[in-house]
């Protein structure tokens, strides 16, 4: 394992530039001989966007294997990317709602999708005024793989937790607006947690709401993560906050804003998100449905 990890690091030493030769290897086995779960990502595509033809469905297909071939590449320079060269490839807009966040005294909840790309977040601990960032991550088979990602997102500052640790974590912390926790919050709940489903991309989703319990039983501050790629290398990451209609947040009331939002980001960018994911394999599973009962 020490021998991979050395091999690891070294790979992510060489130039962006270099590490795009091997992305266009990827994507030209994927698009034109592999074709890496071709027909998920197309099922996913047409029934995402029924009004495409299959020529711009192809056309999303395509792009979709160069952003995620980049992905890859990107999330091994990741094990050794410094914090300047990370700030400079992804800017962070409207950073102002993390300030408003910390003067109502109120810890941030970060919502972002699988939109390319979300691993490169790492710099913002440096960031924001919060003290406490926490990326939150889903536990793998692996240990090795494990290990090797939580490293790098504790790199810059941050604090990684475990997904079946983090609520509890948030609920024993301070709300005093020191702490953000980012939520990749667009996961598929394991089939045996299959509670609550909502229209998203044409579809019945199972959708994760652990973040929904926060939202109903503490004030705190939720916010949109909208990524979007400004080009090769380069992206962007938009901040919005989300208010409830009323008071507070009614149940799953922040569930569907954050789906509603991912949904527009997705129209504007379709081939920047991760559609080789079984996302809705589990829709039989919903026991309900936007509210009602199934």
């Amino acid at each position: 394992m020490n021998f991979l990890i050395k091999i690891l690091y070294f790979i992510s030493k060489l130039p962006l530039k270099v590490l795009y030769i091997f992305s266009d290897v990827m994507f030209f086995l994927n698009n034109y001989l592999v074709g890496y779960r071709r027909k998920v990502i197309t099922q996913n595509l047409r029934n995402s966007f029924p009004e495409k033809s299959e020529e711009e469905i192809r056309a999303i297909r395509k792009k979709f294997y160069l952003n995620f071939s980049d992905y890859l590449v990107e999330t091994i320079k990741s094990f050794s990317i410094s914090e300047t060269e990370s700030r400079v490839r992804m800017q962070h807009i409207n950073q102002e709602v993390f300030h408003e966040a910390k003067a109502e005294g109120k810890n941030v909840i970060m919502l972002a999708g699988h939109v390319f790309n979300w691993e490169w977040m790492n710099a913002f601990a440096r960031i924001i005024p919060q003290k406490h960032c926490h990326p939150v991550y889903r536990k793998v088979n692996s240990d090795f793989w494990e290990n090797q990602m939580k490293k790098v997102r504790n790199k810059f500052g941050n604090e990684a937790l475990e997904a079946n640790e983090v609520i509890m974590n948030i609920f024993r912390s301070k709300n005093d607006g020191e702490s953000s926790y980012m939520f990749v919050a667009d996961q598929t709940p394991h089939v045996a947690h299959v509670n609550y489903g909502l229209e998203f991309l044409n579809q019945k989703t199972p959708a994760f709401i652990g973040y929904d319990k926060l939202a109903t039983r503490m004030d705190l501050a939720f916010i949109y993560c909208e990524m979007k790629k400004v080009k090769r290398g380069y992206y962007q990451v938009n901040y919005h906050r989300i208010y409830p209609d009323g008071e507070k947040f009614t149940e799953h009331e922040v569930v569907r804003k954050f789906h509603k939002l991912l949904e527009n980001t997705l129209h504007k960018h379709p081939d920047n998100y991760l559609w080789s994911h079984r996302k809705w394999k589990y829709q039989g599973s919903i026991k309900t449905f936007d509210g009602e009962k199934i």
